[in-house]
């Protein structure tokens, strides 16, 4: 099992915990709220944070059936329009029509009614495919070794803040976190993540600027093998300079923390700006084919209509995405479900 699937059950198990109330704890105000479960809640907190994309689909999908009493090629044309448009991106739409197309050539007595459960469910099916050979994430736990995972993306994509929302997630469960400030060309990132590190209980080990990012990686790895951390968060630079500059600085910052721990990285995690829509793929392929990119966070999808990006991605890079943000909140940095996910956009299954 991989670290962030242990990691999942400490926060369910955690939770669950915190949520349990002793007989004579019962508040006794009147009106008092009855506490959800958390599986509940955490549903109810991502229909929130989605309410844009679920909004801006909805109205998309009501104009391209109405009017209609079946589903016909004008039909699928006009719901081809509506996910490009919601950035699911074209090859995975083309995918999505083509099996709507089956299964309308396949019951006669489909209808546009029935349009917004079909494609919930083709949806949800395609998710499921993309993610079936990649269900753990990442190598299996290594007694008594760091989990070290190298994060990388475009500066503004929300990868500090990511780190930094991570890192609270993880000190919170109990775990002893180190992050690594190898971003070194900009002064603005290494404080910003010296912030959040104090905030979140983690110790960080930084240089000053301008230094090697790989000699920062290898300090932090040596640092926390020493005082036996459980993780280890490295930072990296966000420029998309040519592919070959960021290939080999990368390769490097990997090759030298190899030396200290030879399975590090050992995941490889992208943060992607989901407001960016299609631009989201684009650095994706930059980043997928600089370095083994293992694991996705999307990000700032709260404030944009294009969550759709997310269903695109997962489709085309055949790379599981771990963590969605849906708010500024360190909470709101969300281990991504995807059924939870599809459940925000369409609403439950049909029975």
């Amino acid at each position: 099992m991989g670290f962030f699937d242990l990691f999942k059950k400490k926060q369910n198990t955690q939770a669950a915990a915190e949520t349990q109330v002793q007989p004579d704890q019962v508040p006794q105000a009147d009106g008092a709220r009855e506490e959800q479960p958390q599986p509940e809640r955490r549903q109810e907190e991502l229909n929130s944070g989605l309410e844009k994309t679920k909004s801006g689909l909805f109205s998309k999908l009501a104009r391209a059936v109405a009017g209609r009493s079946t589903i016909d090629a004008e039909v699928l044309d006009n719901l081809e329009e509506v996910l490009i448009t919601s950035d699911v991106g074209v090859e995975t739409t083309v995918k999505i029509i083509e099996r709507i197309e089956a299964r309308a050539a396949r019951d006669k007595y489909m209808n546009a009614a029935e349009l917004q459960s079909i494609l919930r469910d083709e949806i949800a099916q395609l998710m499921e495919e993309s993610h079936r050979t990649t269900e753990h994430f990442g190598l299996d736990v290594e007694e008594g070794v760091p989990y070290v995972v190298m994060v990388v993306g475009v500066n503004g994509a929300g990868k500090t803040t990511t780190i930094g929302k991570l890192a609270a997630q993880l000190t919170r469960a109990g775990l002893k976190v180190y992050i690594g400030a190898a971003d070194t060309f900009r002064a603005a990132a290494i404080d910003q993540l010296a912030v959040w590190a104090e905030r979140a209980g983690a110790t960080m080990i930084r240089q000053e600027m301008g230094s090697d990012p790989a000699s920062v990686a290898f300090d932090t790895l040596k640092s926390a093998v020493a005082n036996k951390a459980d993780v280890v968060l490295i930072d990296t630079a966000g420029r998309l300079h040519n592919k070959i500059g960021l290939m080999n600085e990368l390769t490097k910052i990997r090759n030298v923390m190899a030396k200290v721990i030879p399975s590090a990285p050992q995941e490889v995690m992208l943060v992607l700006d989901g407001s960016t829509g299609q631009n989201a793929f684009e650095q994706a392929r930059q980043f997928t084919q600089a370095t083994q990119v293992t694991s996705l966070t999307i990000t700032k999808l709260d404030g944009t209509a294009k969550g759709g990006v997310v269903i695109g991605i997962s489709d085309q890079f055949r790379i599981p995405v771990r963590y969605i943000g849906i708010g500024e909140g360190i909470d709101q940095l969300k281990m991504f479900d995807r059924r939870e996910f599809v459940r925000a956009l369409f609403g439950e299954e049909r029975k």
